[in-house]
């Protein structure tokens, strides 16, 4: 492969196993050939994103010391930190690399509840002391009378039970789960613990950072606050995969000005009508897809209309299910000059591509970069019949 580039200044990556590819980015780094590196790590993420996500332990041991993996590495975590239970639940955890781990539960973004963190810690740790690993993990079996056993995983983990946030976890949860292990836990971080659950007094000592969540709150009935965060991050045109919203991402505000099952069968183009930027939610009937259009510039009050609106930033999207933050897609404007088709009662993005009325919605490939994946036309349009409607003013 590398052969092939030196000689033509080419290389075609689309016929090769998952595991050559990131095999050839560890080479190319090896032998410092940049241009290649870069090309190789911008396509394992761009072309490649499936198998990186069902093969992460495989992915991180690979490029977590290489310095230039970087963009990969930081691709990685951002994947663990959006839905990290698939992750920690698999058996590939359990033999994970501490100092991967260590990053991991040290981060504010890691959207987990700490009872798992501290739960899968501890599976994480029996698995790795060697004079445990005949034992299950089973919490409640655990005493005093563990004594070497309990000293054994005191060893294993003392560098991670400052990472946990003690003071998130539930008090039931805390006697039922942590209590147990007091023993593996730092004398001055058991006390401010223990002070905290039995006096409310937070920590002085220890400091227990929160994990840091910033999820959109919108009131809408066809999708998540989740998937807000990544029509939030598409708006700003960031990464089309991220849900994690962090201090410095510009934050739009998403407010309902209508709703079919709510508001009942109105003309949609007048609901629009000088409202600024607009965000269209589709839901269809007999389907769990849900559709969606974003115009940054939005609809004008003139009654001119039958005419192209110019927009490079709008785009259509859509989304698996209501639950879906993986799988979904989204295409930008390709034709700035015929982004939006401006006219009475239907709302119309690129020359049809799509197309929406009270009842029904048409598909058809023009003014965007192709049609939605999974909807693919050979001519003509789909329509589809609508359930529901959520219009949203963005500021």
């Amino acid at each position: 492969m590398i052969l092939t580039y030196i000689y033509t200044g080419e290389l075609d990556l689309t016929d090769d196993l998952d595991e050559d590819i990131l095999g050839l980015l560890v080479a190319t780094d090896e032998l410092l050939l940049e241009e290649l590196f870069n090309y190789v790590q911008d396509y394992l993420i761009r072309e490649r994103s499936i198998w990186i996500h069902e093969n992460l332990v495989q992915v991180l041991h690979t490029v977590f010391k290489l310095v230039r993996c970087e963009k990969l590495r930081d691709y990685c975590f951002e994947l663990i930190c959006l839905d990290p239970k698939p992750f920690i639940t698999s058996k590939e955890f359990l033999s994970l690399d501490k100092d991967i781990l260590y990053d991991l539960l040290e981060r504010s973004d890691l959207q987990i509840e700490e009872i798992d963190a501290w739960d899968y810690l501890i599976k994480w740790g029996i698995k790795q002391t060697p004079s445990l690993k005949s034992k299950n993990g089973d919490i409640i079996k655990w005493n005093n009378k563990n004594y070497e056993e309990l000293k054994e995983l005191k060893k294993t983990l003392n560098e991670f039970i400052p990472l946990i946030r003690f003071t998130k976890i539930p008090p039931a949860d805390y006697f039922d789960k942590v209590r147990p292990y007091k023993m593996i836990i730092p004398y001055n971080i058991n006390d401010e613990i223990e002070e905290f659950y039995y006096k409310g007094k937070l920590p002085k000592i220890t400091s227990f950072s929160p994990r840091k969540r910033i999820i959109l709150k919108v009131e809408s009935k066809i999708i998540q606050s989740t998937q807000f965060n990544i029509i939030n991050n598409w708006i700003n045109r960031k990464n089309n995969s991220i849900v994690i919203l962090n201090k410095n991402d510009i934050l739009n505000n998403f407010k309902l000005i209508y709703r079919k099952s709510r508001d009942g069968i109105k003309i949609i183009r007048n609901i629009c009508s000088g409202q600024g930027s607009i965000l269209i939610l589709i839901k269809l009937k007999h389907s769990e897809e849900i559709f969606g259009g974003y115009n940054s510039i939005g609809w004008p009050k003139c009654i001119s209309r039958n005419k192209y609106l110019f927009s490079t930033e709008s785009f259509i999207f859509l989304f698996e299910d209501k639950n879906d933050t993986q799988n979904m897609v989204i295409n930008r404007v390709a034709v700035p000059s015929c982004a939006i088709y401006d006219c009475p009662i239907v709302i119309t993005f690129g020359a049809g591509d799509l197309e929406l009325d009270y009842e029904y919605l048409s598909i058809s490939p023009s003014g965007y970069y192709g049609l939605i994946d999974g909807n693919a036309i050979d001519g003509g349009d789909i329509k589809f019949e609508v359930d529901d409607i959520e219009i949203f003013r963005v500021n």
